[in-house]
């Protein structure tokens, strides 16, 4: 079921948008070479509490999970681009990392991810980040009254397909509200004019995912994290969005 939420309850929203953009800031920060993915998982969980804040992962185990997450931090690594689960591995010089988080506040949710490298980039890495970004703001202009899903879907592809990147469909945006997943859907790749209109008061996660060479992922043994199926890189960025009568406004806007 879609819900719109009123402008009342989307400044209700607002609290959690802010914190999961200062966890976001706060682990990307502490990234560093030598860095343990599990602290990062560690400093997330200790601004959880600190908060009084609820992780939307710790017991998540929907069907394509291979058991309850068990952490409260997305941490994906070079060919990992999804779901990366911590576990214990330090970051090294050049490394891709993908973070993704969402945490509910005062019973609202808010989901929001970033890419960064870790020491010293290579060029290609930086265009592929940068390509996650340009697409996630193209996604988000095209997110007003009068447009539908898919033409958020095609502004992202539009972006990707100028870099000559290809397009995973499996998993995309979706709505945010009391729950971390909902409807609808938000591919990344769609056509104009198709699919659910915008109307005000929709609430949605849009998130671009791109790979380096492929648009085929494999599930790691850990059951959750997503890789590339020819061990090329990926990148992800995404942001919790309001529509509304006007602009649509970024819950998670970071800085």
């Amino acid at each position: 079921m879609i819900e719109l939420r009123t402008p009342a309850e989307i400044e209700q929203m607002r609290p959690a948008g802010r914190f999961v953009a200062s966890v976001l800031e706060a682990t990307a920060k502490a990234a560093a070479v030598g860095v343990n993915l599990l602290e990062l998982d560690a400093l997330a969980h200790r601004m959880i509490r600190s908060a009084g804040a609820e992780s939307c992962y710790l017991d998540y185990h929907p069907s394509f999970g291979g058991s309850p997450f068990g952490k409260v931090l997305c941490t994906s690594v070079n060919d990992a681009v999804l779901h990366g689960l911590p576990h214990d591995y330090r970051l090294r010089d050049g490394d891709l990392l993908s973070l993704d988080f969402a945490a509910a506040v005062d019973g609202w949710v808010a989901d929001s991810a970033i890419s960064v490298v870790v020491g010293t980039p290579r060029d290609e890495d930086l265009r592929l980040i940068d390509t996650t970004r340009r697409a996630l703001d193209a996604g988000i202009a095209a997110a007003r009254p009068g447009h539908r899903i898919g033409d958020i879907s095609r502004a992202i592809a539009d972006v990707a397909k100028a870099e000559g990147y290809s397009i995973n469909t499996d998993f995309g945006g979706h709505g945010v509200g009391r729950t971390m997943h909902g409807d609808p859907h938000v591919p990344n790749n769609g056509r104009p004019g198709r699919g659910l209109p915008l109307r005000p008061g929709l609430v949605i996660a849009i998130e671009p995912w791109f790979l380096e060479t492929t648009d085929r992922i494999f599930t790691d043994p850990d059951g959750w994290t997503l890789r590339s199926a020819d061990g090329s890189r990926g990148a992800h960025s995404e942001h919790t969005i309001a529509v509304t009568e006007g602009d649509p406004i970024v819950l998670t806007q970071r800085g």
